[in-house]
């Protein structure tokens, strides 16, 4: 290792070392400034507490007919996707097979009644 490559590397690692101790000490001090001032309000607030602030007032601003309709569809698609979430999808399966079945014996029971035998030779 030649003397440029031991002064870069020497270089690298000093400046390295010092800007990670300086980090460290910067962020050290942002944490203590902030226990600080939280126990610099916590000390006023003994003495000399904040009024309670009062419960907010729930106000609803409607601004016209276009939210009005975007509401009623929001309202819509909700009780749309929460009926289609209790629905018992296996009954749904079992009465659609049914449905299914009785056409299908009404059809082929049907077809048997209309179509006469075939005349024998």
């Amino acid at each position: 290792m030649g003397f440029t490559m031991g002064l870069l590397g020497g270089f690298t690692l000093t400046t390295s070392l010092l800007y990670l101790s300086v980090q460290l000490h910067t962020r050290n001090r942002l944490y203590q400034s902030a226990l600080l001032t939280q126990q610099s309000l916590v000390l006023e607030n003994v003495v000399d507490p904040l009024p309670t602030p009062h419960a907010p007032v729930n106000r609803q601003i409607r601004l016209g007919a276009w939210e009005t309709a975007k509401d009623r569809w929001n309202q819509e698609l909700e009780s749309n996707v929460k009926k289609l979430q209790n629905t018992d999808w296996s009954a749904v399966g079992e009465r659609v097979e049914e449905s299914i079945s009785s056409v299908w014996r009404r059809a082929f029971q049907g077809t048997r009644d209309v179509i006469p035998d075939a005349p024998k030779k």
